[in-house]
């Protein structure tokens, strides 16, 4: 299966931004991005790197 990085930087960035912003709101940073990545349309993995 060939994949591709459809997120858009500034996609990306505003992603980092939530997180760090909301990650008192979970029990990890790991969770906080679990619950952001699907929100903007990015997996969670793209969203890691």
């Amino acid at each position: 299966m060939n994949t591709t990085n459809r997120c858009f930087p500034e996609v990306l960035q505003r992603a980092v931004r939530m997180v760090f912003d909301h990650e008192a709101d979970y029990l990890s940073l790991w969770a906080a991005m679990g619950a952001i990545a699907p929100k903007i349309g990015c997996t969670l993995e793209t969203q890691r790197s």
